[in-house]
């Protein structure tokens, strides 16, 4: 996979404090496939270390020994992908009054992971465990079983990769009746 972080130079003179990316850094990027929403997501998070990350913030992980503790992941590999997250606008930094060390919190367009995180544990419940075997289970306020995360189109019918395409970049579209 291709790593898609700014370079040095690019996070501290057009990305300072370790902002939302600019359209300039986007364009500089060293993408898998630059024009598939998809390969640039993986991109930026598609390895394990980065996802779980996200999956922790969620549940609430802020600091680096949070991260650490709950991953058991190798300090520099830690330190790579919360800088990467930073980087390109999915995890913030602050730093407390007092404290020594920065916190990490999701930004809006991290919490927008959240419906990705689903999709991944719910397929994880029906494919990747035996049946009977026990995981955890993601719970509403209300502590019942979060529904199936299923995409639907328009009108509320089921979209399957058998019912829908991709229309690539530069193709022009052409509107079908009733869209």
């Amino acid at each position: 996979m291709t790593d898609a972080v700014p370079t040095e130079r690019n996070r501290t003179e057009q990305n300072p404090g370790g902002q939302h990316p600019t359209e300039q850094d986007w364009a500089e990027q060293d993408w898998t496939d630059p024009a598939c929403p998809v390969a640039r997501t993986v991109d930026l998070v598609g390895d394990r270390w980065s996802l779980l990350i996200v999956r922790d913030a969620m549940d609430g992980a802020a600091s680096f020994t949070d991260f650490r503790n709950r991953l058991g992941v190798a300090r520099n590999i830690l330190s790579d992908r919360l800088r990467k997250l930073t980087a390109h606008g999915i995890l913030a930094t602050s730093t407390p009054p007092g404290a020594k060390r920065h916190t990490y919190r999701l930004t809006e367009s991290g919490q927008e992971l959240f419906t990705v995180v689903v999709a991944l544990r719910q397929w994880g419940e029906r494919h990747a465990f035996a049946p009977g075997e026990d995981h955890s289970v993601l719970v509403d306020d209300g502590g019942r079983d979060v529904p199936r995360f299923r995409v639907l189109d328009r009108s509320g019918r089921p979209v399957t990769a058998a019912t829908s395409r991709v229309r690539k970049a530069g193709t022009p579209h052409v509107r079908k009746a009733g869209e």
